[in-house]
């Protein structure tokens, strides 16, 4: 399978318009020569460990979850690590691609999965996420009134040499409404057109395009427990499900752990921003900063803390279990026996 399907194929199931505006996803790395695509290996991070092992099965393609490309690069091949690492990469024909917030974001993501860590509850999105309608491009939707015996073709044909303007490909009949998108860049050219044919130049109806809310799809998760349920269980239950024998656990004020939680905020990764001054029980997240901990806890939040990639290692199998159909056979999809979290608790 070519690159470019396996990436269209990402895209569908992490769509990176519902990533963060300051993050860096999609494909960031790709060889400069057509690579079919036999071997993908998931990780959370990509390490020398990591891509040696994609170099050794061998994998064509290694989809990071946190974005190995975040800030401005100066150089390959330097003196710090990654930048070598992603010479390396290049040199041995791996791609890289990263799907990171988006894939938090979707319904079935890494924050719904970190949900299910609770136990039976209600979840909604913590923010959230918006995107550009399916059935359009642009900013703008502009339509003008079509006089009857009006001959459009010209008007059409002026709108087409316009950078940014997507023209109907079906003729509005006399008498109905032409209607097109725009970018805002194209507006003034488009008035203008309009404003040369008299019979056109009144009626025109300018909207800017809002982007519409996807269902489920955000930030973070707000859970209500479909009942009370010992903080003591709970974190026992995230223990179990994520793999750890130990967490690290901030009791709010007035909790112990056999006080009942109802409600809880669930972020994957980092989660201070995302759930700074969310109302809640207990916060389940890979980690906080020390005043972000002392400001929710004496509000009376109890925070578990699995440490960053451990609140997202484990999505990894389900994922694979969603892109190998996507995939077919012609594809292999392996998971990182390489990638772990870096802090130990000792």
């Amino acid at each position: 399978m070519e690159l470019s399907e396996v990436v269209t194929i990402l895209d569908s199931v992490a769509p990176p318009s519902l990533a963060e505006s300051w993050d860096n996803v999609g494909l960031l790395l790709r060889p400069s020569t057509p690579l079919p695509i036999r071997s993908v290996l998931l990780a959370i991070d990509l390490t020398p460990s990591v891509l040696l092992e994609a170099i050794s099965l061998p994998a064509q393609l290694l989809l990071a979850y946190h974005p190995p490309l975040f800030h401005p690069l100066r150089r390959l091949g330097g003196e710090s690590w990654k930048d070598c690492l992603l010479a390396r990469a290049l040199e041995n024909r791996v791609a890289v691609y990263s799907p990171h917030t988006a894939l938090d974001a979707i319904p079935g993501g890494v924050n719904d999965w970190l949900a299910g860590c609770l136990g039976e509850a209600s979840t909604r999105p913590l923010t959230q996420s918006f995107q550009e309608p399916v059935q359009t491009l642009g900013t703008h939707r502009v339509g003008a009134s079509v006089p009857q015996g009006f001959d459009l073709k010209p008007v059409l044909s002026r709108l087409q040499d316009i950078h940014g303007v997507r023209v109907p490909t079906e003729i509005p009949s006399p008498g109905s409404r032409l209607s097109l998108t725009c970018d805002q860049s194209a507006l003034v050219a488009i008035v203008r057109i309009f404003g040369e044919f008299k019979e056109m130049k009144d009626g025109v109806e300018i909207t800017r395009l809002e982007k519409v809310p996807v269902p489920g799809a955000g930030m973070g998760r707000f859970c209500r427990l479909s009942e009370a349920t010992p903080l003591q269980t709970l974190v026992d239950r995230v223990k179990e499900r994520l793999g750890l024998t130990r967490v690290r656990l901030v009791l709010g004020s007035g909790h112990s752990l056999d006080s009942p939680m109802t409600t809880a905020a669930v972020c994957a990764g980092s989660g201070g921003s995302v759930l700074d001054g969310v109302k809640a029980d207990m916060y389940l997240t890979g980690e906080m900063s020390h005043h972000q901990l002392l400001d929710a806890s004496t509000r009376g939040t109890s925070i578990v803390l699995c440490e960053h990639s451990n609140s997202e290692r484990g999505y990894l199998p389900h994922l694979a279990s969603l892109l190998a159909p996507l995939l077919g056979e012609r594809v292999t999809v392996h998971i990182s026996t390489q990638d772990r979290e870096p802090v130990q608790i000792v």
